[in-house]
């Protein structure tokens, strides 16, 4: 049983390892001049008035609409790898019963919670989609 554990922790480890943007920024790039220099420290311009002017790390023109919407989009995206997880672990489960009854039945239970989770996080992408689009101008 730790064996089927550990395998589930691996799984869950690869996925979110897997799912991880690499910025453009840790791209090799020998030899090319248009290459970031990150060794050297880069100063934020200042205007005439001596005030400081920072750029938008989110993009010119974000609402806090699209942020909300951001946040929303990628905690589904999570929720819908657990819920691939949950299917892959489900199907080992019933796959691994050997017979057993008891187990078969977990399996099946843990697929039909899983199928079900996935309804309701389609179910909350099209609202809160839906609700997001309505409130942006």
């Amino acid at each position: 049983m730790k064996k089927i554990y550990l395998v589930f922790y691996v799984l869950l480890f690869s996925v979110f390892v897997s799912s991880t943007p690499v910025p453009a920024v840790l791209a090799a790039c020998p030899g090319d001049p248009n290459c970031p220099d990150l060794t050297t420290k880069t100063t934020t311009p200042q205007t005439s008035s001596g005030s400081v002017s920072l750029e938008n790390p989110l993009g010119e023109k974000t609402t806090v609409e699209e942020i909300i919407g951001r946040v929303i989009s990628a905690a589904l995206g999570v929720v819908g790898s657990l819920a691939l997880l949950m299917f892959i672990y489900g199907g080992f489960t019933w796959m691994m019963a050997g017979g057993n009854t008891e187990a078969v039945t977990k399996g099946r239970n843990i697929l039909m919670w899983a199928a079900i989770g996935l309804v309701v996080i389609f179910t909350s992408y099209t609202l809160v989609r839906f609700v997001i689009t309505s409130l942006a101008p």
